[in-house]
């Protein structure tokens, strides 16, 4: 390990997944690609949660969201608990200098999430109409960031959060969700590969292609920030980490604990720390990104994470590595209430309903968009089952519920054991019943005096 400890410059974004071109999809990232080269690639990193805040918020304690109190999203009513601590918190405590740029969606109030300096103004919701969310475009966020390392002013060693808006949708006209391809480059729909867990209809082709603007644009953030960070001659003394906090925001996508809505892309550079060019095929969860920051730059874990440190993974000298052999998520709170809890394993996905809902569940900006549109009938019904099993080996899209099936009954039985005692032992507030939203007071109020 370098004898000074390194800047952390912590990069991450909306609705992306792991679509990029590293990870196999066809499309063209070669900047974020170039980043994974450099350093350490994990292929199967899966977020707490596939809804912003409640990832976010595990992200940056290395809690799960029930855990920490964020349920929900931030601007609805949902706050992490007063005791919790995030990433900027405990490096500052070590000495960090810390910043705030582009978005963050963990709190409606910036103040207590204890940042040095915040560089953007609306930094909490990323915003349904394009001018909302001008401001955290990933061009102008890379510009602040940019002007930031050009003029070094900062105390070394510095923390730097930098958020960007894509790949998240916009409302646009008569009500649609879409992706905004007045303002960035689309492709073809007839030239981008189907999902291969959606039918390749027109309208999810149409959203594909324009999604695939707004990656290109995240990836031409990104390697602006990069290339900031070289002319400052930073490389070499900042850990960077690459990340987002779910799935795409496509059905059976965002607001599903199926893998494609909590895969979530990771990549960690460390010149001379972390081995490049290496991929790692480990169970990894987002609440282990900041045991594993701390751990690089030399600090202590906090008592009481739900995370682990994968820094003796990928890095020589910083101890050992505790593998996981199961990762958990869940969703409670979105626009509407959607409580399930998940549990994942090298072979198997086993998925607990807690209410009556819908085959599928789609967040609104899925169901009114195009692809939404195309499947959104056959989603809503009939009810899903309480309890889904898949065999991931057999059934990796998971599309195969094989829960009542007698020769998975040994299979289903130990993981809703694994599930329950997570949940018993984290204090899960699942259990004591209904889950009621963080505006139930006002919900509650009777205004009207029949006197």
């Amino acid at each position: 390990m370098p004898d000074s400890r390194p800047n952390v410059l912590l990069m991450h974004a909306h609705d992306l997944g792991r679509h990029l071109g590293c990870y196999g999809v066809d499309i063209e990232t070669p900047r974020i690609d170039a980043l994974a080269s450099e350093g350490a690639l994990f292929e199967r990193h899966f977020a707490s949660a596939p809804q912003c805040s409640p990832s976010r918020g595990s992200l940056m304690t290395g809690r799960a969201p029930h855990v920490n109190g964020l349920m929900g999203l931030a601007h609805g009513d949902w706050e992490l608990h007063d005791d919790e601590r995030i990433l900027p918190q405990y490096l500052s405590d070590a000495g960090y200098e810390t910043h705030l740029f582009g978005l963050q969606h963990i709190s409606q109030d910036t103040d207590r999430l204890g940042y040095d300096y915040v560089h953007s103004e609306g930094n909490l919701y990323p915003g349904v109409s394009p001018t909302v969310h001008q401001a955290n475009r990933g061009r102008n966020v890379a510009s602040v960031v940019e002007s930031f390392l050009a003029k070094s002013a900062y105390e070394a060693p510095f923390f730097a959060s930098v958020g960007f808006f894509e790949c998240h949708r916009v409302e646009e006209r008569n009500g649609r969700y879409g992706f905004d391809a007045g303002y960035y480059r689309a492709d073809d729909p007839e030239s981008v590969r189907p999902l291969p867990y959606l039918p390749g209809r027109r309208g999810i082709r149409h959203d594909l292609g324009e999604m695939h603007g707004m990656v290109y644009a995240l990836d031409e953030a990104v390697g602006s920030v990069l290339d900031a960070l070289a002319r400052a001659g930073l490389v070499e003394e900042t850990l960077v980490v690459f990340t987002t906090e779910h799935g795409i925001a496509f059905p059976r996508a965002k607001g599903t604990c199926y893998d494609a809505g909590i895969e979530a892309a990771l990549a960690i550079r460390y010149p001379g720390v972390v081995d490049a060019g290496r991929r790692y095929d480990d169970l990894v969860s987002n609440v282990d990104v900041l045991p594993t920051v701390l751990e690089l730059v030399g600090e202590e874990c906090p008592a009481g994470l739900g995370g682990r440190s994968v820094a003796g993974l990928i890095a020589d000298g910083v101890g050992g590595y505790d593998e996981r052999d199961r990762i958990f998520a869940e969703m409670t709170w979105h626009d509407t209430y959607n409580p399930v809890r998940a549990i994942r394993t090298n072979r198997y996905k086993y998925i607990r309903n807690f209410w009556h809902l819908p085959t599928v569940y789609l967040p609104a900006d899925v169901f009114a968009s195009e692809s939404g549109r195309e499947v959104r009938e056959a989603y809503g019904l009939p009810f899903r089952q309480y309890e889904e099993l898949y065999d991931l080996r057999d059934a990796p899209r998971e599309d195969d519920n094989v829960a009542h099936e007698p020769r998975y009954r040994d299979a289903r039985r130990e993981l809703s054991a694994q599930l329950l005692e997570w949940m018993n032992g984290t204090d899960d507030p699942l259990l004591d019943g209904p889950v009621v939203p963080g505006d139930y007071d006002e919900i509650r109020s009777w205004p009207h005096d029949p006197s």
